[in-house]
């Protein structure tokens, strides 16, 4: 299914009267590189449904980039097919800069590599700039009788016969394939059950109607823990943003020390797009992650903040490091990926 909902959030100069568009050219999806940019609406595409982690993260970046742009951004929440619904719109839409893609890893890279119906490449697009990398994490419903990470293993291995159910954000994400590593890992059954979105399937924990979860880390998790409604029993991280400082670590379990995983995000557009309005794009980037209080609050959301890229060539190549990092899970797992 498809579902799309538009929020605007309106910075200093949302009012400036837009610029006439008589000059653009005639290729379709092809932009001029030399018009006055931005003159008009920008939509920044999230391809998750409201209250989920990318759309939090989205919605603390819209902000600072109406500013910092002076024009209008319109954050549009493109649900399903685990990112795919939300990456075509990108790809169908004009390479000109007005429509921004707030992705990651599982919609850049994994649908094309595992989703047959990814009618795409991760090189029909080109990154703007990467903005963080979240912290996952794994909770259990509130009466499941674990509490540590280790008691999980311990307990799914118990009984050989026992499956264990665990929510993600859908089909071949990360999330999923992380789901997958574990059961090998530790030889245990787990049972997929996939979401339109990590709203979703956060419910669905905290209501009893999954065993556990692998989602990206939100602040209201830990409000859910402090409710009783769910157990945040380990995040997946090395080290973590101060304010999750409380969270276990992976590498402190007996069972897991180097499972170690984070999901990568930034801001893309479609192939093409002229090298004078990324420029611009990856400036409002950089401002945002430069400004203290969008620092804290994507920190309080569990947010490694990336440094800033200053060049198209330095985006190429974290692009480049990402594509290679999840092609290594994807082997791991042992998925075949699409030739398409």
């Amino acid at each position: 299914m498809f579902s799309c909902s538009r929020r605007r959030f309106v910075g200093a100069g949302a009012g400036a009267t837009a610029l006439s568009l008589s000059g653009l050219s005639t290729v379709p999806g092809i932009a001029r590189a030399d018009e006055a940019y931005p003159n008009k609406v920008i939509s920044l595409v999230v391809p998750y449904p409201a209250g989920g982690a990318s759309d939090v993260s989205a919605r603390i970046f819209a902000g600072s980039f109406t500013t910092t742009l002076k024009q209008q951004v319109v954050v549009e929440n493109v649900s399903g097919g685990t990112g795919v619904l939300g990456a075509n719109r990108i790809l169908q839409s004009p390479a000109d800069g007005y429509m921004l893609f707030h992705g990651s890893d599982n919609e850049v890279f994994l649908a094309p590599m595992l989703n047959p119906h990814a009618r795409y490449r991760p090189a029909d697009f080109t990154y703007v700039a990467p903005i963080s990398e979240a912290t996952l994490v794994i909770l259990s419903r509130q009466d499941l009788p674990v509490r540590t990470i280790d008691e999980f293993v311990d307990y799914a291995k118990a009984d050989p016969g026992r499956q264990l159910t665990y929510a993600t954000v859908g089909i071949d994400s990360l999330y999923h394939l992380m789901g997958e590593a574990l059961a090998l890992r530790t030889g245990t059954k787990l049972l997929h059950v996939p979401y339109k979105g990590g709203a979703p399937a956060l419910q669905d924990v905290a209501g009893g109607q999954v065993d556990f979860a692998i989602l990206p880390f939100q602040t209201n998790f830990q409000a859910m823990q402090e409710q009783k409604r769910l157990r945040i029993l380990s995040s997946f991280s090395r080290v973590l943003p101060a304010p999750l400082a409380d969270i276990p670590l992976i590498t402190q379990s007996r069972h897991l020390s180097d499972f170690v995983y984070t999901i990568s995000g930034g801001y893309f557009v479609r192939k093409g797009t002229p090298l004078e309005r990324l420029d611009v794009l990856r400036k409002a980037v950089e401002v945002a992650l430069t400004t203290p209080d969008i620092r804290s609050r994507l920190e309080q959301e569990g947010r490694h903040i990336a440094t800033p890229v200053k060049s198209q060539a330095e985006a190429d190549k974290a692009f480049a490091t990402q594509h290679q990092r999840i092609d290594g899970l994807v082997k791991l797992v042992g998925r075949k990926v699409n030739n398409a």
